[in-house]
């Protein structure tokens, strides 16, 4: 049962939404600085080649700062740092005379202004040697020479590889063969999902100014400010008190800053060798060939008693991973925990195969692995429910992981207990909502309009934290401060991607220290005045950030009491706070003794006076478990069998995310997780020509499809349910929202259609041709 709050689950004005709105934030493309240099970098225009040479002289006629592989450090790296190092593959290098995918960078030039260096960039010449590129992975596996990559580094050892095989994992429990003999009904289906490209409104963008004590500052696009600035001092040799990394807000990421991008150390390379400030924005162009979410491919079976109880999977994955290593061993890893955690099953057996293919780089996105596991393990539900001829809501709560379970977080070494669970209480309500047993299915509808009803249900980790640590950092460090006029604070490296994460933070303090939201306030951050933050991703800003957060108050809090004990001659254990809406004012009481009161303002400034000293904290904390933040939706779309083409008529999305701290920003993230999801399913995807190497786009958006607006459901048929639950564990009872309301989205809309009109998709997107040509064969697809 959820408590009863101040402040939270109330909505209050977002703290940078004035200067957001007012055009006042500021973004790197907005940074100036004197005697600033314009960067362009240099790109491959074949998909696999080597450079024989590079001749830089006519654009160095131009005034231009020039680097290249030929200057680099040759050390060797991954730009994602969240995994430990015996986890964390390296084949990336500064720069590079192998080029391993149209768009890889081989060198860049900085001139005065941005024409002058566009002018420089085109001038430069190149020879080349060509070679055969892999543009799948069934061409990438069958290679025997010319690899993408004849070795990477696992910590200090060096790996050869072979057949374009990036990494392998395996996960095996119980004794799958014994399973599936006692299986009464057994589904066997290959699924498929796309390689979708982030989109952020901001494309990757860096300046870095160098500083007269021989160290740099940086203002980059970043989902993670410390571990850009340890990569940085690593690749260039610096040591990190003169690297300093400054949070700036972002246009978005969606995972996409995870690692550090490459232009942050493109730039950084441009800035060091001119000894000027330097600014590189990538063009739309330019980002989409920068990263992409990782696709999948994999065979799903699972095999069921007769009364519904799952007792085996098997799950074959191969994953093209693109041209480099984003961390695919931990990828590999989160498909194998997703499955494993969506249903029980005492056998199971996972085996995941990264390719390297001639393609852009994948990352993380919105649910890293998540929604192209739920996409297949969801169908696969349906498909064993019609085989059982059981309800499909009830298989899945019959075997759904839930309440006083151990999940894998974030794969098979983030093991988590649960301790909330809203699970049925959103699938039976979603159902009732929408009208789920009242829909006419697809033998009983005819002529061109056709209308189903679809669900699915999914989870997402609310950070990687466990009772023994995995593979994955996961702490963030915070200061919280009390000011001499009872204000309050605070200050952290986390990183708000603007779904409200520092104001969710704030608003806890606040209702902590019973203070009005408007008096807590979010400090500026950057490298040198803040303790290590992971990074903001695996959903874990609330939970494990705006938590770290909590937890640092409340020792704040007692220093305070403290103070206020010794200010109204009281024993500490015997005061309360006390929000004051007239006066405005936060109380500190005696209990019991009304007549002993005063301001946390009076005490601030008393304990200065006196020489007490400042009521302020800092630490790191790290979360042991990582909840599961559960989300369902129910859809109803309408399919036009004459164009193929769906509507999304109605959603009923229910999450379960404990506590609801910032209630309009939480529906938000639903109703956009919905929509990249429902985007996935039905149209969203970057094709390859395999003859050039080039997406089939160009890297243009105009012909990177999305839903636009009006193929959205009207938002008076978007219903949102929020399960009634608290997470013990989690600060005031909360948990993490932000991917989960992603991951079944994809899942739900497939269903949908399946119902509408009796085929079965297992390769997403959905494209209209993809209906007319399945209704002309008349079979799933």
């Amino acid at each position: 049962m959820k408590k009863e709050f101040q402040f939270l689950g109330k909505d209050f004005p977002r703290k940078e939404g004035r200067a957001r709105a007012n055009g006042f934030e500021k973004y790197p493309s907005d940074l100036y600085f004197d005697n600033m240099l314009y960067g362009r970098i240099l790109r491959s225009p074949y998909p696999h080649a080597r450079i024989k040479s590079i001749d830089f002289s006519e654009a160095e006629k131009l005034g231009a700062v020039c680097v290249s592989y030929e200057d680099a450090p040759g050390k060797r790296f991954n730009l994602r740092l969240v995994s430990v190092p015996k986890a964390t593959y390296k084949d990336w290098q500064l720069f590079s005379d192998h080029m391993r995918q149209v768009g890889d960078f081989f060198g860049a030039v900085a001139a005065e202004t941005e024409e002058l260096a566009e002018q420089a960039a085109r001038v430069v010449k190149v020879e080349w040697e060509i070679l055969p590129a892999y543009m799948s992975m069934d061409a990438a596996l069958a290679a025997k020479d010319n690899l993408i990559h004849d070795k990477v580094f696992l910590e200090d050892q060096e790996i050869k590889i072979k057949n374009n095989i990036a990494c392998t994992r395996e996960v095996v429990e119980g004794d799958i063969e014994a399973g599936f003999q006692e299986a009464d009904v057994i589904v066997e289906t290959e699924f498929e999902t796309p390689r979708q490209y982030h989109c952020q409104l901001e494309p990757r963008s860096c300046v870095v100014r160098p500083e007269a004590d021989g160290g740099i500052t940086v203002w980059p696009t970043t989902q993670a400010v410390h571990n850009t600035r340890i990569l940085i001092g690593s690749v260039f040799n610096l040591p990190l008190n003169k690297v300093n990394v400054v949070r700036i807000t972002g246009g978005g990421h969606f995972g996409s800053g995870i690692h550090t991008n490459p232009v942050t150390l493109i730039t950084t390379a441009l800035a060091l060798k001119s000894k000027r400030p330097v600014k590189i924005v990538q063009s739309r162009e330019e980002d989409m060939y920068d990263h992409v979410r990782y696709p999948s491919k994999y065979v799903l079976k699972v095999g069921a008693r007769k009364d519904g109880t799952l007792v085996a999977g098997h799950m074959r994955a191969y994953i093209d991973i693109g041209c480099h290593h984003i961390q695919a061993l931990a990828y590999l890893g989160v498909m194998s925990g997703f499955w494993h955690s969506l249903y029980r099953m005492e056998n199971m057996k996972y085996e995941g195969t990264a390719v390297y293919t001639n393609k852009v780089p994948t990352c993380a996105m919105q649910g890293y692995g998540a929604p192209q596991v739920t996409f297949g393990v969801e169908g696969t539900m349906d498909m064993l429910a019609e085989k059982l001829e059981i309800d499909p809501i009830q298989l899945r709560i019959k075997n759904y992981v839930g309440l006083g379970e151990v999940f894998w977080g974030q794969g098979p070494t983030v093991k988590s207990p649960i301790f909330s669970d809203g699970v049925v209480e959103l699938l039976k309500k979603g159902a009732e909502s929408i009208g789920y047993y009242k829909r006419p299915g697809s033998q009983k509808q005819t002529g061109r309009y056709r209308r189903g009803i679809g669900f699915a249900r999914g989870f997402h980790t609310s950070g990687t934290g466990a009772p023994v640590p995995g593979e994955v950092k996961d702490y963030t460090t915070v200061q919280v401060k009390v000011n001499e006029d009872g204000t309050i604070d605070i200050l952290t490296a986390l990183m708000d991607h603007g779904g409200g994460t520092l104001d969710a933070a704030a608003k806890i303090v606040a209702e902590e220290f019973q203070v009005p939201f408007d008096k807590v306030g979010i400090s500026p951050a950057d490298t040198r005045s803040t303790g290590y933050d992971v990074c903001t991703h695996a959903t874990r800003g609330v939970y494990c950030g705006a938590g770290a957060a909590h937890e640092v108050a409340k020792k704040t809090k007692d220093v305070l009491l403290e103070y206020a004990a010794r200010y109204l001659d009281a024993y500490p254990d015997s005061l309360i706070f006390s929000y004051d809406e007239k006066s405005g004012q936060t109380r500190i009481s005696v209990w019991g003794n009304p007549e002993k009161t005063t301001t946390i303002a009076a005490v601030a400034e008393h304990a200065m006076n006196k020489d007490w000293g400042t009521a302020i904290y800092s630490k790191s904390i790290r979360k042991v478990a990582c909840p599961p933040a559960y989300t369902n939706y129910f859809v109803e779309v309408e399919v036009d069998t004459e164009t193929g083409h769906v509507k999304i008529l109605r959603v009923v999305a229910g999450s379960d995310a404990g506590t609801v701290i910032n209630p309009i920003l939480a529906k938000g993230q639903l109703h956009g997780g919905f929509y990249r999801g429902a985007g996935m399913a039905l149209l969203e995807n970057t094709s390859y020509d395999d003859k050039t190497g080039c997406l089939t786009n160009k890297g243009s958006m105009i012909d990177y499809k999305m839903l636009g607006i009006d193929e959205m459901p009207d938002p008076d048929d978007f219903e949102v349910i929020f399960a009634d639950t608290y997470e013990p564990t989690g600060p005031m009872g909360a948990k993490g929202i932000g991917e989960a309301a992603f991951n079944p989205a994809p899942a739900a809309v497939t269903s949908a259609i399946c119902d509408a009109i009796g085929i079965r998709f297992t390769k997403l997107p959905i494209l209209p041709e993809d209906i007319m040509d399945a209704l002309g064969e008349g079979h799933d697809k």
